[in-house]
């Protein structure tokens, strides 16, 4: 974990203020979810489909923010301060403007969108989603200045600070979702206040701190309302990749949601607390795969290719060591775990078998699929991680899953089992990339 760019305690200086922010972020979404289930499985199966078009899109502009992080990473490998600051506003200007833009359309076509999801769920559901969804896309400003800043400070090394501002905006959402939900009895409705309240105080957070309090940026409030286009084509040529991936990539998972709808309201409640519990195990793997973006843009920046290949090599066995602990220590606790969520007796077997088999494949599959792109991304190679990540989506995941749980009848499980046949498929392609050499052609500062 030591490298002529960077030695072990800065790695992990920048990796356990991470490891705490997904650890809260993950845990905070789990006591979400079992919140919201005491609201029945109506509310928690409408929460779970917008959700799955919120990460959609709320995706497309944490890209940007990566590629910003990429950016900024670069050049402070390389030891240039001005660049750093000017890549630190478009960054920001530049996400900031797209969550706008986003939002707003998700407010104005909330109707075509909730039919394209919802076609065939009963009404309580519909109604449910039609809440969620408008107060999700109003907070979606807020959520992208949160998102644009602290990929910033994970780009400089700063990773205490993002992880300060995760904290507010999560602990102060949970805090929000227990008043509203549990002692207010305002079930999707409180939710909806809450996150609008918790992204836009953690907005206010993020900016407060960017002008009066970190020196090393020198920035100013106009700046955020300058494009930097010279600037903005560095960043949109890692960013928009990326996002193009992230919209490919979450349509292809929203179209495997419309098959889960049509399995009913059990299944779509299965899926719902599977993927909750499925990201507790994802915890270091998902910290180390944002650790290694500022690891390898650093050494990148530094012209250190032998270290950004140790770093990566480094990060796959550890995240992959990481599974196996954390299956180790979850799977017995499977039980305590899903009474949070208080699922109908009929879900209980099928959720193990489904907790079950997902976390043996994530021991050798998740993280070349999920890590390994990360470092090559880091090192500019945002095309390739992008299309393929794309093409296997389409091509093996929804076609996988259509065939096995629709026309084979295996349900649930199929959807899941095509989802780790795919991370396979996915991690032997950027296995393949990493051992040669076209990953470190590109060249960004």
């Amino acid at each position: 974990m030591s490298g002529a760019s960077m030695d072990y305690r800065k790695v992990i200086a920048l990796f356990l203020p991470i490891l705490i922010d997904q650890a809260f972020i993950i845990g905070l979404n789990l006591v979400n979810t079992a919140l919201i289930s005491s609201s029945g499985v109506e509310a928690v199966s409408a929460v779970s489909t917008v959700d799955s078009l919120n990460v959609f899109l709320i995706n497309v502009f944490v890209a940007v923010a990566t590629g910003g992080t990429v950016v900024v990473a670069q050049y402070k490998g390389s030891g240039d301060r001005s660049m750093v600051s000017r890549s630190s506003a478009g960054t920001i200007a530049a996400v900031s403007l797209l969550a706008l833009v986003i939002g707003v359309a998700v407010a104005a076509l909330h109707v075509p969108a909730l039919n394209v999801l919802f076609g065939t769920a009963p009404d309580d559901v519909f109604d449910h989603a039609r809440v969620y969804l408008i107060g999700s896309g109003l907070s979606y400003l807020g959520i992208g200045i949160e998102q644009a800043v602290c990929g910033v400070m994970r780009g400089i090394g700063k990773t205490r600070v993002a992880l300060v501002l995760s904290l507010i905006m999560n602990l102060l959402y949970v805090l929000l979702n227990f008043l509203f939900i549990h002692v207010l009895d305002m079930s999707v409705l409180g939710m909806t206040i809450a996150i609008n309240i918790a992204r836009y105080a953690a907005a206010f957070c993020s900016l407060y701190y960017l002008f009066k309090m970190e020196s090393s940026l020198h920035l100013r409030l106009r700046e955020m309302f300058l494009v930097p286009w010279a600037m903005l084509r560095k960043i949109m040529g890692i960013g928009m990749p990326f996002a193009a991936e992230q919209a490919f990539f979450n349509g292809g998972k929203m179209l495997t949601q419309v098959f889960i709808v049509s399995l009913g309201t059990h299944a779509m409640a299965t899926n719902a607390i599977g993927g909750t519990i499925a990201m507790v195990y994802q915890i270091p793997g998902a910290a180390l795969s944002l650790t290694l973006v500022t690891v390898v843009g650093q050494c990148i920046g530094a012209r250190n290719v032998a270290d950004a290949r140790k770093f990566i090599r480094s990060f796959l066995w550890l995240s992959t060591l990481s599974f196996v602990l954390m299956t180790a220590i979850l799977m017995p606790l499977f039980h305590p775990l899903i009474r949070l969520f208080h699922p109908p007796a009929d879900i209980v077997d099928d959720l193990f078998r489904l907790t079950l088999i997902n976390a043996i494949a994530q021991i050798p599959l998740w993280s070349l699929s999920f890590v390994l792109p990360a470092g090559l991304r880091a090192a500019g190679d945002a095309k390739f991680t992008s299309i393929t990540s794309m093409l296997t989506m389409w091509l093996i995941r929804v076609g996988l899953a259509y065939l096995l749980a629709i026309v084979l009848g295996f349900g649930i499980m199929g959807v899941w089992l095509a989802m780790n046949f795919e991370w396979g498929v996915r991690g032997a392609l950027f296995l393949w990339r990493y051992r040669g050499n076209k990953w470190l052609a590109h060249r960004l500062v």
